[in-house]
């Protein structure tokens, strides 16, 4: 079962349905702790204000949806009576950050002729959504949503830095870039900006503006056209011509385009638009919003053959091996070798990244002859590893049923599928469907090349990874300029807000300040080798790359072991300190073990704190911490192990790019 009703946190439902007198025209919900004032105003439009400790936050933003017959979903429509509940469950994961989410929440649902809009109040967020009622298909030419924000503050906004032509033009990228600080009022004129984006709200408190429940609908994007401190929602209008192309012929690109955004639309629920609020930072990297408000999983269906874990790659470490006595390549020799590398340190998949089918072909039934499919898949099932294929989006879905059939009955564990490079309501259906027949063979899916996740994981939990993120891959590549190193420590409070992301860490070639160069067959990360061990604990991955060479890692034994024996998914996670682009320390939980992660900017700094989140007793710490020299050579690093008992301060100094890892065992009691 997905959703279960524990005893403990016992679903209390209170409805109360009326007609309302006509000229009422305001309403109000609080989120359960009381602090999140959500006012909406129907009068001659729809709109909402939000409060949070009695701060305004968002002023008046306007709501409403257009249809090409002419009609909207808007306050030309009376209110024809209204419903209120309050719900306290909890809900019971598959695969997720934790093992139960809380989903305790105030709502209110204004029915009117057409359609219906739902607003819920969380104590981390509020959200809404458009629920049509039209029994027939429509087309949605238009939907406004305004964030209108109180104060003109400071924000962190991902724009498309690909294809940037025109603002219609970026609707095709790949949602990878690096945060701007800048004032709301200072929007790039020349650029849309992908979500999540978060403003800095007043008092240290922390909002982000995202989405949920995207199944057959266009993703948001946000922009500012005046200058001033309001966002809109833009959406990009539904494919009409498309035409093969992109990378190596492997995506469809769109040519022209319908004078709508969402097509065929009966009578079904809309994304949900979220607003998420923290009073401190951390919290926002702890935030459940997307996945609660996302469909739950058939509970019919048995989902126990999803198993995340670790996969050793290829393609970052462009297939390098020394020590070798064949050359190494896209052929059998190099792949045994890197089965046997994961066989023998406990790690569950290996994947075939682009280049083992032909290439420009866009058909995934062509193999390279220099790979023997089969006999690698025999090859890796007597060693307990499983294959998993790189597959180009076109390529994919111009024959998905067919392909999955074909993998799954030769013994292929699941498909990284990457290029899609767009979020038009075409291509996020694309993804259910992918995520849909996947299932159906009982393989599982890594969605690169694609858009932030709202909570497709969720609905099928055989998706167990999306990128969307701008991951280490970027260092084969990127100058000097790039500042990765900051980004690594801003991520985790707005990206991975929304889902999880496939960064690919685990870099033995570390650079500090000045000493990074992209090199792409041979490549480095920015910052410590501490804060690769402790990206595995702090970004949340439940297919989670070890990008480098086998090679690499046999001669960094401790940390391939540390490495190797880190979860991907956690019973419990908890944010113990920090401060959006400076630092993080996050702990989480599987079994009885903790995990604890930390990372800084370039500025080196001394976590000092007590770990009040674990139960009284005493306790074992392995803690891995950058060396003295860290600083001016990134891959030293020390292990050392020591006692704890409750009380305690924890303390540990982070070299500039630095980081920390520590694997926390609770000593036995002796009879």
């Amino acid at each position: 079962m997905n959703t279960i009703r524990l005893t403990t946190f016992l679903a209390t439902v209170i409805m109360s349905i009326g007609t309302l007198a006509a000229n009422d025209k305001n309403y109000r919900i609080v989120s359960p702790d009381g602090k999140l004032e959500v006012d909406i105003d129907v009068s001659s439009e729809i709109s909402y204000t939000l409060r949070h400790s009695g701060t305004l936050l968002l002023d008046r933003s306007t709501v409403k949806l257009e249809l090409m017959d002419g009609s909207s979903f808007d306050a030309s429509q009376p209110v024809r009576s209204v419903s209120k509940r309050t719900v306290n469950d909890c809900h019971e994961t598959i695969i997720y950050k934790k093992n139960r989410v809380k989903d305790h929440f105030n709502e209110i649902r204004l029915k009117f002729k057409t359609f219906s809009l739902v607003f819920r109040a969380y104590d981390d967020g509020m959200a809404y959504r458009f629920i049509s009622e039209i029994r027939h298909p429509v087309e949605i030419k238009s939907e406004t949503a305004v964030f209108n924000f109180a104060n003109d503050w400071k924000m962190w906004a991902a724009y498309v830095c690909q294809h940037t032509e025109t603002l219609e033009s970026q609707f095709y990228n790949s949602f990878e870039n690096t945060y701007s600080y800048t004032h709301i009022s200072e929007w790039n004129k020349d650029r849309l900006a992908f979500l999540p984006l978060m403003i800095d709200g007043p008092s240290g408190k922390k909002i982000v503006i995202t989405e949920s429940d995207v199944m057959n609908y266009p993703g948001m994007y946000l922009y500012n056209k005046d200058s001033d401190r309001s966002l809109e929602a833009v959406f990009a209008h539904y494919p009409d011509h498309v035409t093969q192309g992109g990378h190596n012929d492997l995506q469809m690109e769109v040519q022209r385009r319908k004078p709508y955004i969402a097509e065929n639309i009966v009578n079904e629920s809309l994304p949900w638009r979220i607003i998420a609020v923290s009073e401190n930072d951390v919290q926002m990297a702890d935030n459940d919003m997307v996945y609660r408000l996302a469909a739950p999983s058939d509970p019919d269906l048995d989902w126990s053959w999803v198993r995340p874990g670790k996969v050793a790659w290829d393609w970052w470490n462009a297939w390098n091996l020394y020590g070798v006595d064949f050359k190494t390549g896209i052929n059998n020799d190099t792949y045994k070798y890197y089965i046997d590398f994961a066989s023998s340190n406990g790690i569950e998949y290996v994947i075939l990244d682009e280049g083992w089918s032909v290439n420009g072909a866009a058909d995934l039934f062509q193999v390279v002859p220099e790979i023997d499919l089969r006999m690698l898949v025999e090859y890796a099932t007597e060693r307990n590893v499983g294959l998993i294929l790189w597959a180009g989006y076109w390529a994919f879905d111009r024959d998905m049923e067919n392909v999955c059939r074909y993998y799954s009955e030769m013994g292929i564990k699941g498909f990284k599928i990457d290029f899609m490079d767009r979020d038009d309501q075409y291509m996020t259906a694309f993804h259910k469907r992918a995520a849909e027949t996947a299932a159906k063979y009982r393989m599982m899916v890594d969605f690169h090349g694609t858009y932030k996740p709202t909570g497709l994981h969720r609905t099928f939990p055989n998706v167990v990874n999306y990128e969307g993120v701008h991951g280490l891959e970027q260092m084969k590549w990127s100058p000097e300029t790039v500042d990765q190193v900051t980004y690594d420590v801003t991520v985790p409070y707005i990206r991975m807000m929304a889902g999880p992301m496939d960064y690919t860490q685990g870099a033995m070639r570390n650079a500090s300040r000045g000493n990074y160069r992209p090199i792409n067959e041979e490549p480095m990360s920015q910052g410590t080798r501490c804060r690769q061990l402790a990206e595995y604990i702090v970004f949340d991955s439940p297919l989670n790359m070890l990008c480098d060479s086998p090679s690499n890692y046999i001669k960094e034994k401790e940390c391939l072991e540390f490495i190797a024996s880190v979860p991907t998914i956690w019973d419990e996670t908890f944010g113990i300190c920090g401060e959006v682009g400076k630092y993080i320390v996050l702990a989480r939980r599987s079994g009885d073990i903790w995990y604890v992660g930390g990372m800084t900017d370039w500025t080196g700094r001394t976590i000092d704190t007590a770990l009040d989140f674990l139960p009284e007793g005493n306790y074992c710490i392995e803690l891995y911490k950058d060396g003295v020299n860290a600083e001016r050579s990134a891959q030293d690093y020390r292990m050392e192990t020591f006692q704890y008992a409750s009380g305690d301060r924890f303390l540990v100094e982070m070299a500039p790019g630095g980081g920390f890892a520590a694997k926390i065992t609770k000593n036995k009691t002796v009879d």
